[in-house]
Order: C-alpha cells, then sequence, then structure tokens
C-alpha cells in the first residue's frame, strides 16, 4: 500500500496568489496509477481520499495508511471504484465481484479485506477510487453501466453533448456521503460541464481518462469571478474544493469519472454560473 501525499485544504482568497506550479501542487493528481500498487492522496476536503490500483503480477490487497489510525482501511470509510481498464475481480471478505470496463463497485463501511486482481495481465484492470469517511455501514453492491441512472444533457450546437451516468448514486446505491459517476462526451463535444455550477456543500475530484494520445483537457477551476485553468493529461485527477466551480475543456472528446463527499447526497444541488458573467 502507498499514498502519494496529503493535501490539505486552500482558502481562495490564498488561491489567488498561485502561480502555475503552485496550481498543479495543490489541486492536480498526476499519478493515479502504478503496477501492483494501491496509489492514494489523502485530501482535507471532506477527508476524501483519490486514487487507483492496477494490479498486474499478482493481486493486491487494500491496507490502512498512517492518516487513518486505523486496523483495516474501511474500519470508518466507505469505498467506490470505477474499473478504467480491463477485466478484473475485487474480493471484499471472500465474495468476489467481477468489474468489466465501466462498472462499479460500492463498499461499505466495516469490510476487512479487499484485495485487487486483474484477468489478463496483458489488459489489467485499472480501479479508480474515492473513499470518504462513512458512519453507517451499507451493503456492498455492484452497479453496471445498465443499472445506472442516465441523464443525456447538452448539444452539438454547444460542444457539450454528453452523457453522465450516475453510478453510485442515491437511489441507485444506498451510501453514507460519496457519490460518484461517469460522463462520457460525444464525438465533436469537448466541454464536460457548462454552464459551471459550486456545490459549496460538497467538494468535487475529476478523474479525466480516455483522452487521445497528443491531446489534453484545459480544467478551469476557481470563484466564477475570479477563474484560473490547469491543464490535464490522460489518466489524471483534479480535486476540487466547495468554493471552486469545475469544467474541463478538450482539444478532444474524452471521458471523466466524478466522485463527490459532503452535506447531502442531492445532485442536483449546484449554484450555476452563466458563461457571460464568469471572469
Amino acid at each position: 500500500m502507498k499514498i502519494i501525499e496529503e493535501r490539505f485544504a486552500v482558502h481562495k482568497d490564498d488561491y489567488k496568489h498561485y502561480d502555475t506550479d503552485k496550481l498543479r501542487e495543490h489541486f492536480l493528481i498526476e499519478k493515479i496509477f502504478a503496477a501492483d500498487e494501491v496509489l492514494f492522496t489523502y485530501t482535507h476536503y471532506e477527508r476524501i481520499m483519490v486514487g487507483g490500483v492496477m494490479p498486474v503480477s499478482a493481486d493486491v490487497p487494500l491496507e490502512p495508511v498512517y492518516q487513518q489510525k486505523a486496523d483495516h482501511f474501511l474500519e470508518r470509510r466507505e469505498l467506490g471504484a470505477i474499473n478504467v481498464g480491463g477485466k478484473g475481480a475485487i474480493t471484499v471478505d471472500g465474495e468476489r465481484f467481477e468489474l468489466n470496463t465501466k462498472e462499479a463497485l460500492y463498499i461499505g463501511r466495516g469490510a476487512k479485506e479487499v484485495t485487487f486482481s486483474s484477468d489478463n495481465p496483458d489488459q489489467p484492470a485499472k480501479f479508480y477510487m474515492n473513499s470518504a469517511p462513512a458512519h453507517h455501514a451499507y451493503p456492498h453492491k455492484k452497479v453496471g453501466m445498465s443499472d445506472a441512472k442516465v441523464l443525456e444533457l447538452g448539444s452539438s450546437e454547444t460542444c457539450n453533448e454528453r452523457r453522465i451516468n450516475q453510478l453510485l448514486i442515491n437511489g441507485v446505491v444506498d451510501t453514507c456521503q460519496l457519490q460518484m459517476g461517469m460522463t462520457e462526451l460525444q464525438p465533436g463535444s469537448i466541454w464536460n460541464t457548462m454552464p459551471v455550477h459550486t456545490h459549496s456543500r460538497r467538494m468535487e475530484a475529476y478523474f479525466y481518462f480516455n483522452i487521445p494520445e497528443e491531446q489534453a483537457v484545459c480544467h478551469f477551476m476557481g470563484p466564477a469571478e475570479e477563474t484560473r485553468h490547469i491543464w490535464v493529461g490522460n489518466e489524471q485527477a483534479i480535486v476540487s474544493p466547495p468554493w471552486s466551480m469545475h469544467s474541463g475543456v478538450g482539444t478532444a472528446n474524452y471521458t471523466f469519472i466524478w466522485g463527490m463527499a459532503g452535506e447531502n447526497l442531492d445532485y442536483t444541488d449546484m449554484d450555476f454560473h452563466k458563461p457571460h458573467t464568469l471572469k
């Protein structure tokens, strides 16, 4: 088990003084996957942890990290995992869940032994994960794309035609505070969220993937009246504070996974900012 680093909360007044390097240091997670390791970034936004595991030559266990002071990783936490690689499996206290690409698993508080495996080391599974503190033990549940709540939003005229797959979300699976889903942009569309929004009741993390080679996504963040941007590569993530709007535009269409934790489970709880008002 390996934790990359710890990220402390940033005040929006302090953020105004950050240059490019400082923005990337505080909000960009550059490495999500490494062979046969669990990589996590522990943040102080709702204590959410963002990371991934790519089992190649062996099964990989989920072990506690120093910041938790716990006997096992999920002693006081819940976890969501979405497979963005080849076929694999997650075994939770002896129960095996097989996951194809773009399938998700919710693991409730209290699970003691969790291991990750790939069916084919030449096409390893890649489990992207978010974990948040939990006050209750809800049942583990696998969620496939056919189980998701689906929203078709945007249009080709505004370059934001997209399919939102709500996977680990209220109404599909019971969670304490964690929510996760996957948004797929249609060919010719490049904006993942427009108009942009904030939700001061929740933080959010974006994981960008399926970005074509030599392409990138420009992620916009900050208060609507003082925005900044960070260039993001394939299989990298952004941590978005509750005070920050969050939106990205790519040089080609792509897919991203969003994860949230905080005050409520109301997906529609957003404060929108129209494009012409942004600064």
